[in-house]
């Protein structure tokens, strides 16, 4: 299965990413790809929508995890909202959870985001 990357947004210190489909070892080079384009040196948030996504692999856990080590070294965070039982059951069971920021849903993600920005900006 192919995996789809929409980029919602993209400001100095937060991106955030739409993930639709599989995140498997097909597909998880594309994400890899993709977040170090876009992740600058001043960002310190990267936040994923995971509501699209049907399937995580260990390859696909390897990216979130190295995004997650990238931020907490700039003293940043990763966050996920909307993740699928199944997929949710996969961070659990990783015990990665306690270090992700999840957000119930993309509203809450976004206000959280948007005051990230406001405070970039002041």
């Amino acid at each position: 299965m192919s995996l789809n990357i929409v980029e919602r947004s993209n400001v100095d210190e937060a991106v955030s990413l739409e993930l639709q489909g599989s995140l498997d070892s097909d597909t998880a080079p594309q994400l890899d790809k993709k977040l170090s384009e876009i992740i600058g040196p001043s960002t310190k948030v990267v936040a994923f929508n995971m509501a699209g996504v049907t399937f995580i692999s260990s390859a696909g856990l390897r990216v979130i995890f190295k995004t997650l080590k990238l931020m907490k070294s700039r003293g940043g965070q990763v966050s996920v909202t909307q993740m699928t039982k199944g997929v949710k059951k996969v961070f659990e069971i990783v015990k990665v959870m306690p270090d992700l920021t999840v957000f119930a849903n993309q509203k809450e993600m976004d206000e959280y985001l948007e005051a990230v920005q406001r405070r970039a900006e002041s």
